[in-house]
């Protein structure tokens, strides 16, 4: 059972680097900012080690993606971004990850959270990058048990006040989805945003070719009509 919008006031989206929000889930972001959700991105790594600009260094890289992310967050209703500034492409499962990530769920207290599969998709390798699956195995840890776990962390609890929370459900960017979300009145603004991360997509002239395809074959996967635009997630009741 997926929760009603209606029942959610908050979304926390936690991903392994800038962009990784924007190409899963931007449009789907856009339909709940538009319903007056809030929404907030945490993004676990800078993305130093990516981009096409070989004259940028890894400093600037990440403080380039960073940029790039607030002003793709803007362009969905986004205001709130939060980074946690790990090593790009170094990412390991790790008690400290996992707490990083507790943390901000405590703090912003989420009814859904966004996040991306544990899993190797063997059809789209792309997906299965290393760090992605490190943050989607942490980010549902940090769900269940940590977040809602008064004994888990206790510092957070003693040092910093931070409550225990439960999530009610998490949405995966899963090769097995269970759930699609209409896009088509927001792709624009999906398309908006990844325009922005400029130093990953500026050099694909058929990105929006390549989006439309992608989201048409999604809503004809799951029975949409023609013409309409999908994005997909696996929803894990976690409540």
């Amino acid at each position: 059972m997926v929760l009603d919008d209606a029942e959610v006031r908050r979304v926390l989206a936690v991903t392994a680097h800038p962009d990784d929000v924007d190409f899963s889930a931007a449009g789907t972001i856009a339909t709940l900012t538009d319903k007056g959700i809030e929404v907030v991105y945490l993004v676990v790594t800078d993305g130093d080690a990516g981009g096409f600009d070989r004259d940028v260094d890894n400093g600037g890289m990440a403080e380039l993606r960073r940029a790039e992310q607030l002003a793709a967050a803007a362009c969905v209703g986004v205001t709130d971004v939060r980074f946690l500034g790990y090593p790009d492409g170094r990412l390991e499962p790790s008690l400290g990850l996992r707490r990083d990530i507790a943390r901000v769920i405590r703090q912003v207290r989420p009814d859904r959270v966004i996040t991306m599969s544990p899993e190797r998709d063997y059809r789209r390798i792309g997906r299965s990058h290393p760090d992605h699956r490190v943050v989607g195995g942490a980010t549902l840890d940090a769900v269940y048990p940590d977040a809602r776990n008064p004994y888990a962390f206790p510092e957070l609890l003693e040092e910093e006040g931070l409550e225990a929370w439960t999530v009610r459900e998490v949405w995966l960017t899963s090769p097995t989805p269970n759930h699609a979300v209409d896009v088509t009145d927001t792709l624009d603004r999906k398309l908006a945003a990844l325009r922005a991360h400029k130093s990953q997509t500026a050099h694909r002239a058929d990105l929006e070719d390549w989006i439309r395809r992608s989201l048409a074959a999604n809503a004809a996967e799951f029975g949409l009509p023609e013409g309409r635009y999908a994005e997909l997630f696996q929803v894990v009741d976690t409540a």
